[in-house]
């Protein structure tokens, strides 16, 4: 390898390996064999080869220099002959090698990226609802992508680097020692200044690089915000062309700047260290051809000791950052870790049970509930923030209780913060409640499997989330096995079935994120649909017509009403209009049921219900609240 190659490669490793230093424990490092344990049979062969391919790369030079010496002396043509074939061969021999520790390299590599990728992707989906509402999703994602290809490289590049070039270097010491102890001290000397720069140079370039980073990011997050179907709206709407224009531009001169500076940054760096082995090169061919002018070398050991000079300056340098990359390295599985030991709230038992079979009944036995803090359910880290926020606990539910028989539809009303959507979340266990108890049939949810419960209960928010998918991979979502069939009754019931079939495409349309590429009452009735599909024998629905005009949410309410039949519900509306054949309507104000009944019964009551009804339907012209 060059000087000039090696260069290069410090320049490599000062780009990868600015993460932040710090010692680790113990078990970090039991961990880290942990994931290591199921690959060491590759991980004995890979160091086995580096150390082969260490002693070919040394063997080489050495040969060279016979060579020289065979032609100088005038020795039969035969025995060059030979040692150019030696060379030859040992040059295939460390081809082939190489070949094979790349390929047991990248499937370490690949190994543990799938091992640990798997294990946070896994690990994330165990977490709660309050996880997500806090965390930063780019964050979360890094640690998928670059902690876990930072991980990977303690296995590949940097285990490889420093077992190879430790043999290299002794191997080469020794060697050179044995042709010439003088020329190797001197050689040495210069060590100093071929490495100290690399290390002065290195924080230089990682504060550029830093700067650069920070630069792109803040340009990245412009695009993805503005060019997101919300974002591009929000802009088309309000925003100035002319100024996201300008501020776009702004940043992407810095990043431009930043990258000229860089690239002068490098070649001046490349040059000095070129420069130096050169200067390592003319000493070794000055002091050697003194010593082979008189006598005390023979030429054949100038040419080597010069070819193993640059099998000395290389491992040197790369081990001289060794400790910078593997502490690197091992922080990206700190990091790794870091998400992994964040335990989940929400956990199944060891013996969950399942719902039990036939119609379900709800029921709510003095829930208590307070949202948890975020140092219970997040990582400072993954919300780019310097503390976690240590506030919460604040009771938001007091003392709910109710019962929804199998096969009534109970409703929610009241205004927006009382806490009905909380009330709603907890039935799915998305939230563990504080106190209390929260049952389907008869049996307490956290006495039950998450799977069970995804069977029993389904879910429509009034803002449903869509896939950028096929509609048919949105609705076979809910319930892969179901027919095409199922699948086309589904859309009929939630008046869909029309539009699906004059799409060019029909099922296998792609609706675009977030199902942008739909009207907002045709995603709400997909949404519907997914769930009419899933067959759930309890549903829960959050303002789920919330984004339909009269005429489709007439549709979809007989729709619903026709799906609901025979199975238990519990509804949360603003329009009242929706809710007035509920056989139960729980008025819920400050995180308390405050009144109870049917629509007839709160009517004639004279409260809270028969205030909300009278303002959502008194007549406009003679009531200035209806206007407001």
């Amino acid at each position: 390898m060059s000087m000039e190659m090696t260069a290069w490669q410090q320049l490599y490793s000062m780009n990868n390996n600015q993460r932040e230093r710090r010692r680790l424990s113990k078990q970090t490092l039991r961990r880290i064999a942990g994931f290591a344990a199921p690959h060491r049979g590759k991980i004995a062969m890979f160091l086995v080869l580096s150390v082969v391919g260490a002693g070919l790369a040394v063997l080489s030079p050495v040969l060279a220099g016979q060579v020289v010496d065979a032609i100088v002396k005038g020795q039969p043509f035969g025995t060059v002959v030979g040692l150019a074939v030696l060379i030859a061969v040992i040059a295939v021999a460390e081809a082939g090698f190489g070949l094979v520790e790349r390929w047991l390299s990248s499937g370490l590599g690949e190994g543990l990226i799938l091992d640990l990728r798997t294990a946070v992707f896994n690990h994330v989906q165990r977490m709660p609802v309050a996880f997500f509402t806090r965390t930063r999703t780019g964050a979360l994602v890094s640690r998928l992508n670059n902690d876990v290809i930072g991980a990977q490289r303690a296995f590949t590049d940097t285990l490889s680097s420093v077992v190879g070039n430790l043999v290299t270097l002794v191997l080469t010491l020794i060697v050179m020692i044995g042709i010439s102890w003088q020329i190797t001290l001197l050689a040495l000397v210069l060590l100093p200044v071929f490495v100290l720069p690399a290390r002065r140079m290195g924080q230089r370039f990682a504060d550029l690089r830093r700067e650069a980073a920070d630069h792109n990011s803040a340009m990245s997050t412009q695009m993805t915000e503005r060019f997101s179907a919300p974002g591009a709206t929000l802009v088309k709407l309000f925003g100035r062309p002319g100024h996201e224009s300008s501020e776009f531009a702004t940043r992407a001169t810095r990043v431009r700047d930043i990258g000229v500076r860089i690239a002068m940054t490098q070649h001046v760096f490349v040059t000095a260290l070129t420069l130096v082995s050169a200067l390592a090169l003319a000493l070794v061919y000055g002091l050697g051809g003194f010593y082979a002018l008189n006598g005390a070398l023979d030429p054949g050991s100038v040419v080597a000791l010069a070819l193993l000079l640059t099998r000395l300056y290389a491992p040197l340098t790369a081990l001289a950052s060794a400790r910078v990359d593997v502490m690197s390295a091992l922080v990206s599985f700190d990091r790794v870790f870091e998400v992994l030991d964040l335990k989940p709230l929400i956990t199944d038992k060891p013996d969950a049970r399942a719902v039990p079979e036939g119609p379900v009944a709800v029921q709510f036995d003095d829930v208590r509930f307070s949202y948890p803090s975020a140092d219970k359910v997040s990582l400072a880290s993954l919300e780019e923030v310097a503390a976690l926020d240590t506030r919460g606990g604040e009771e938001v539910l007091h003392g709910v209780s109710f019962t929804a028989h199998p096969g009534q539809t109970v409703a929610l009303v009241g205004s927006s913060g009382a806490g009905k959507s909380t009330i709603a979340q907890l039935l799915p266990r998305l939230y563990d409640v504080d106190s209390g108890s929260v049952r389907l049939g008869g049996l307490d949810v956290r006495d039950l499997s998450g799977e069970s419960i995804r069977r029993t209960l389904g879910m429509v928010t009034q803002d449903g989330h869509l896939f950028h998918d096929s509609i048919r991979a949105n609705l076979l979502f809910a319930r892969p096995e179901a027919s095409e069939e199922e699948v086309w009754d589904a859309l009929r019931r939630a008046r869909l079935a029309d539009l699906i079939e004059s799409l060019p495409d029909r099922l296998d349309t792609v609706i675009g994120e977030r199902g942008y590429r739909l009207s907002g009452g045709e995603r709400q009735r997909l949404t519907i649909a997914r769930l009419l599909l899933a067959q759930q024998r309890v549903v829960i629905l959050d303002e789920a017509t919330a984004a339909l005009d009269s005429t489709n949410e007439a549709a979809v309410q007989a729709a619903l009403a026709e799906a609901l039949d025979g199975r238990t519900a519990v509804v949360i509306a603003h329009r009242l209009s929706t809710i007035r054949a509920a056989d139960l309507i729980l008025v819920v104000e400050g995180g308390e049921v405050i009144e109870r009944g049917t629509h007839t019964e709160l009517l004639a009551a004279g409260g809270r219900y028969e205030e909300l009804y009278r303002t959502q339907f008194a007549d406009p012209a003679n009531s200035e609240t209806a206007a407001v």
